[in-house]
C-alpha cells in the first residue's frame, strides 16, 4: 500500500472505530466506551471527531477539566466547527469559568445554529449568564423548529416569570400543560404566578387530578401545593390548608432528615465562635464590595435585595454558594486526610487563614461581579456563617431579615422550595428549627455589635421609605429615588418571590398566620416553650 493510499484510509477506518464507540456509549457500555476511545485518539491523533468523543465521555463521567481539554484538541484542528464550540462552551459551564465561557457564547451568537439541541443548549449558557431575554429567543426558536415538545414552553415560561413578564409566562405554562398534563411543576409554578381570583382559577382541574390519583409522588406533592396556594387566594384558608398538609407530609415522606443535628449544629456554631474570635486581631480581606442580605426564607430578603439594587452603584449576584463551598474546600485542606464530622468542620473552621478565604470569595464572583461599587449575595443560608463571613470581610455589610416567628413559619410552611429547607414539611420540626435559628441570630448579634443591620419586616412594609434610607445608609450609599420603586426593576430574579417584587409594597402578608391558628397550634406551643415572642393578637 503506498502512503497516498494509506492516508486515505485512515478517515475510513477512524471513522469505524468512532461509531464503535458511540454504539458502546448508547449501550451504556462505559469501559468498553473509553477502551475503544483511548485507542482511536492514540492510533488517529489527527482525526478531530474522536477528541469531541473522547470529550461527551468525559462529561458523562462528570470530568469537565478533561472532556474541555478533548474539545479544545477537535477545535484545534477544525476551529469552525459549531457543534464543538458548543461544547467547549458546556465543558467551560459546569467548572463555572463564566469570562471564558461569555467569550465563547459571544462567538456562538454569531454562528449559525441548525439543531434544536444547539438552540436550546445556547439558550441555557445564556441564562447561566444572566442573559434571560436573549435565552428567550433562542428558547423560541428552538420551539418554532419543534412546536409540539412541551420542554421549549416550559424554559421559556421560567424565564419570563423571572424577567416579570408573568401573563406571557401563564401562557407557555398553559401551553406546556397542554403538551404534557403529567409536567406537574408547570402546575405549581403556573398557580404561583398571580393571585388566582373565583372568575379565573384551576381549583376544580387541581382537585380532580387529585382525586383521580397522580402517579408520580413529588407530582403529587407539587399539585397538592398548587391548589393549596389557589385556595388560599380564594379565601379558603381551612380547605387551604388541607392541601398544604397533605402535600407537606407525602414531601417529608420522600426524604431521610434530622432535625436534632441542625439544631445541634448551630449550637455548635455558637459555641465555636465566640467574642474572643471578634477582637479585630484576626486579619481579614479588605474588600468592601460585599453586601449579605441573609435571614430565613419568606422574610423579605428579595424585598431587601431589590431595593437595593435598584441603586446605580449596587449590582444584584443573586443567591451564590460561593462562601459556604469555599469555606468548605478550605477546611478540608487544613484537615488533610482526617475525615470531619460536622461539628469538626465546624470547630475547624474557625482556624482558616481568613485573609485568603475573603479574597478567594471575591475573587469567585468574578466576572459577574466589579463593575459596580457593591454586589449582593442574597443567599438566605449564610446566616450560619455570619461569623465566618465577618471575620473573612469586615468591611463587608451583613444585613439580616427579622419577621414575625409564626408569620416566618407558615410563610416556609407553604413553600415548595426545590432541594433546600428539609426542615419546612413537619410543623414541629419547623418550630425547632426556628427556635435554633433564632438563637444563633441573638448570638451573632451579641459578638458582633454594631456590625449587623436587622430589618423587621413590619416596619419595612409599613415604612419603606424609612427603612430603605436606613438600608441604603447602612451601606455607606449615597440616597437615590429609584430605591422606592424597586418594583420597575427589570433585572431578572429567580427566587421564590420573583412574582411579588414586581409590586409595590403591600401589607397584607402580615398576621396571615392566624387565619389558620388551629391548624399552627403546634408551631405556636414549641415557640411559647422557647420564651419567643410573637404577634399573638387575635
Amino acid at each position: 500500500m503506498n502512503l497516498s493510499q494509506s492516508n486515505r484510509s485512515v478517515p475510513a477506518a477512524a471513522r469505524s472505530l468512532d461509531e464503535r464507540v458511540w454504539n458502546h456509549i448508547e449501550n451504556n457500555e462505559v469501559r468498553e466506551a473509553i477502551d475503544n476511545c483511548e485507542r482511536l485518539n492514540k492510533d488517529y491523533p489527527g482525526f478531530a471527531p474522536g477528541w469531541n468523543t473522547a470529550s461527551h465521555i468525559a462529561m458523562r463521567a462528570n470530568k469537565p477539566l478533561l472532556a474541555l481539554a478533548a474539545i479544545e484538541k477537535a477545535l484545534a484542528l477544525d476551529p469552525e466547527n459549531t457543534a464543538w464550540l458548543l461544547q467547549e462552551a458546556t465543558c467551560l459551564s459546569r467548572l463555572g469559568q463564566l469570562e471564558q465561557l461569555a467569550e465563547k457564547v459571544a462567538l456562538l451568537k454569531k454562528r449559525k445554529l441548525k439543531t434544536v439541541y444547539q438552540l436550546s443548549a445556547l439558550g441555557m449558557l445564556l441564562t447561566q449568564l444572566e442573559q434571560r431575554a436573549e435565552a428567550v429567543k433562542y428558547y423560541e426558536r428552538a420551539a418554532a423548529m419543534q412546536p409540539n415538545e412541551a420542554k421549549h414552553y416550559y424554559n421559556i415560561a421560567c424565564l419570563q416569570r423571572s424577567l416579570g413578564d408573568l401573563e406571557a409566562a401563564e401562557s407557555n405554562f398553559d401551553k406546556t400543560i397542554e403538551l404534557n398534563t403529567t409536567d406537574y411543576e408547570a402546575f405549581k409554578l403556573r398557580s404561583d404566578l398571580r393571585s388566582q381570583t373565583p372568575e379565573n382559577n384551576h381549583v376544580d382541574s387541581l382537585a380532580a387530578m387529585l382525586e383521580k390519583g397522580i402517579d408520580d409522588p413529588r407530582g403529587a406533592v407539587q399539585v397538592c401545593f398548587a391548589l393549596a396556594k389557589e385556595l388560599e387566594d380564594l379565601g379558603e384558608s381551612e380547605r387551604s390548608f388541607h392541601y398544604l398538609k397533605m402535600g407537606a407530609d407525602a414531601r417529608r415522606s420522600l426524604m431521610k432528615y434530622d432535625v436534632s443535628r441542625d439544631v445541634s449544629t448551630m449550637s455548635v456554631i455558637r459555641d465555636t465562635f465566640g467574642p474572643n474570635l471578634f477582637d479585630g486581631s484576626i486579619p481579614g480581606h479588605d474588600s468592601p464590595e460585599p453586601i449579605f442580605v441573609l435571614g430565613l426564607p419568606r422574610t423579605g430578603t428579595t424585598l431587601v435585595e431589590r431595593i437595593l439594587a435598584s441603586h446605580s452603584d449596587v449590582y444584584a449576584a443573586g443567591e451564590l454558594n460561593n462562601f459556604s463551598l469555599l469555606m468548605s474546600q478550605q477546611v478540608k485542606q487544613l484537615a488533610g486526610d482526617k475525615k470531619l464530622t460536622r461539628d469538626e468542620m465546624v470547630q475547624m473552621s474557625a482556624k482558616l487563614n481568613f485573609q485568603d478565604l475573603g479574597a478567594a470569595y471575591i475573587e469567585s464572583t468574578r466576572p459577574l461581579t466589579g463593575s459596580t461599587a457593591r454586589f449582593i449575595d442574597k443567599l438566605p443560608l449564610n446566616y450560619l456563617y455570619v461569623g465566618l463571613i465577618h471575620l473573612a470581610l469586615p468591611n463587608a455589610k451583613i444585613i439580616v431579615l427579622n419577621r414575625d416567628s409564626l408569620d416566618t413559619c407558615y410563610a416556609i410552611y407553604k413553600q415548595l422550595f426545590t432541594n433546600a429547607y428539609p426542615f419546612s414539611y413537619r410543623l414541629d420540626e419547623l418550630a425547632e428549627y426556628y427556635v435554633a435559628y433564632h438563637r444563633l441570630m441573638e448570638h451573632w448579634q451579641t459578638v458582633l455589635p454594631g456590625k449587623i443591620h436587622k430589618i423587621d419586616y413590619e416596619s419595612l412594609v409599613n415604612d419603606i421609605d424609612g427603612e430603605s434610607r436606613k438600608l441604603v445608609e447602612f451601606c455607606n450609599l449615597e440616597w437615590q429615588e429609584q430605591c422606592l420603586k424597586y418594583y420597575e426593576n427589570k433585572e431578572a430574579s429567580t427566587t421564590a418571590s420573583t412574582v411579588q417584587v414586581r409590586q409595590p409594597v403591600y401589607q397584607s402578608s402580615v398576621g396571615k398566620w392566624r387565619r389558620v391558628r388551629e391548624q399552627m397550634q403546634p408551631v405556636v406551643d414549641i415557640i411559647q416553650r422557647a420564651g419567643i415572642e410573637f404577634d399573638n393578637d387575635k
